[in-house]
């Protein structure tokens, strides 16, 4: 039977600067907040306080931009020196149409313009990148936690991403560490009978969604913990959750 779920604003963060300790600061931060972890809770950060750490920020003026990003700037309501840095971030573009460029990332993710955000920077001087392997920074963030408190989480990194079909945009998983982002009920019966063939649950999504009702876009709360979720322990990646382009309608 399922458990009730908790979702815990992890408050006290601040200003994340290149080289600070993730895993300390929101350590410090739930200690003065009288938060503590317990067994099999889920950390959901969002990507942007990731990637200050880590360096991954721009300042676009120091960019020279392309023909390509002359062009795309004449479509959009951006300078040309930031979609220079959106097709620097790109793989390849899957679209471009008024100055949005759909994009598909160094790491296989399709999102627009490569995730390249001004927002909760600096007020738009600078912008920010997705860390280069956000997987691997989730590793980084679990294992120093694990160390330093003794107690097994998991970890996901998040990103806001719009969706084919629906508008608005949800946080999803672009990064995890112990857990498996995907749940298979393939060969299940269901409570009729019925043997289900091909549902699967992107329950690495679903917290990282759920964690943001939390966390808002301007409230300055990057950070929170997910309790009482049932999931499977696991190694995976989070490029398990991008569906591959040979059965991508939308490619």
């Amino acid at each position: 039977m399922r458990q009730a779920i908790q979702i815990l604003p992890v408050f006290g963060i601040g200003e994340i600067s290149v080289g600070d300790d993730i895993s300390h600061t929101i350590l410090h931060a739930m200690t003065s907040g009288e938060l503590s972890l317990q067994p099999h809770d889920v950390l959901v950060i969002t990507q942007k306080i990731v990637s200050k750490a880590e360096g991954r920020i721009v300042d676009p003026h120091t960019v020279a931009p392309s023909h390509m990003a002359h062009m795309c700037a004449a479509q959009g309501h951006k300078d040309a020196s930031y979609y220079e840095v959106v097709l620097q971030e790109s793989k390849r573009i899957i679209r471009m149409d008024r100055g949005v460029l759909i994009c598909e990332t160094h790491h296989g993710l399709i999102c627009a313009n490569a995730g390249v955000d001004e927002s909760n920077v600096d007020g738009g001087g600078h912008i920010t990148l997705l860390p280069v392997d956000p997987d691997a920074s989730a590793r980084r963030i679990r294992n120093a936690i694990v160390q330093q408190t003794g107690i097994t989480v998991s970890v996901i990194i998040s990103d806001s991403f719009g969706r084919a079909w629906r508008e608005g945009q949800v946080n999803v998983a672009i990064g995890v560490a112990g857990i498996d982002p995907l749940i298979s009920y393939a060969g299940i019966d269901d409570p009729y009978g019925y043997r289900m063939q091909v549902s699967v649950l992107a329950i690495g999504d679903e917290i990282a969604a759920a964690a943001e009702l939390v966390m808002g876009k301007i409230d300055r709360v990057p950070v929170a913990i997910v309790r009482g979720v049932t999931y499977a322990a696991s190694e995976s990646s989070a490029s398990t959750l991008i569906r591959p382009a040979a059965k991508d309608l939308f490619r």
